[in-house]
């Protein structure tokens, strides 16, 4: 077989160079290491939150150390302080987190919703116990109450955020009752308070006492016999 001469050989090279150059080039792709940092990167938050509720229910605000945290979210106490600067900043996005959605969603409800304010108070009523009074949420609640005195500054805050914004959610049910007719006359944003006391108190109970096995009436039975009483004592006379 004859040899290719030395200019053929310098043309093929040539040619070979030049679709090596205007062949498209692949995206740099990020090697799978990264990629799952990344995601256990933005899980973190989430982790961090979820460890912080759970301890902060079973020890109390000031029993809880960020070191415990961390080690139940799988991080050093380090890597906490990338995300939260100190517990309070700690609890109070822990508190956001659980019940900024839910008031929200209340609110919007009300907004939107026609119809008796009787059901729609019953509705609500429900609804917070079902994803607060029932959960580790409610733990939050009680343990604001036990700790307000050492920490007055996560009890204003959870008094603002909280407490504030489901007073006047409840204060918007019940005055609209009252403008109906379907309620009898009242001052809407003092019944508010004493309208949402026994679901606090029944809260409490659950998350102090009731833990030690003291007993005690079922949810069920507690919320069915509240919303009887309650409306009972709200409604007009011509609808009672």
């Amino acid at each position: 077989m004859n040899e290719m001469n030395a200019p053929a050989r310098t043309s093929a090279k040539a040619a070979l160079k030049s679709s090596v150059r205007s062949a498209p080039k692949r995206a740099a792709q990020p090697p799978a290491q990264v990629l799952r940092w990344r995601r256990r990167k933005e899980a973190r938050a989430p982790e961090l939150l979820a460890a912080a509720l759970a301890l902060f229910v079973e020890k109390g605000y000031a029993a809880t150390r960020l070191e415990e945290i961390a080690d139940r979210a799988g991080v050093s106490k380090g890597t906490l302080y990338l995300y939260f600067e100190s517990k309070e900043e700690l609890f109070k996005a822990v508190v956001r987190e659980g019940m900024a959605p839910l008031l929200a969603e209340g609110e919007e409800w009300v907004a939107s919703t026609p119809g008796p304010a009787g059901d729609l108070l019953r509705a609500v009523v429900l609804r917070w116990w079902e994803a607060v009074g029932d959960g580790p949420l409610g733990g939050i609640l009680k343990l604001v109450f036990a700790e307000a005195r050492n920490f007055p500054e996560i009890a204003r805050f959870y008094t603002e955020e909280v407490i504030g914004r489901g007073w006047r959610l409840l204060s918007t049910i019940l005055r609209r009752g009252v403008d109906s007719g379907e309620f009898r006359p009242f001052n809407p944003d003092a019944l508010a308070h004493i309208v949402f006391s026994p679901l606090v108190l029944r809260t409490i109970w659950m998350h102090s006492i009731g833990c030690c096995g003291v007993a005690h009436i079922p949810a069920d039975g507690y919320l069915r016999e509240y919303l009887e009483l309650t409306l009972r004592g709200l409604r007009s006379e011509e609808r009672a």
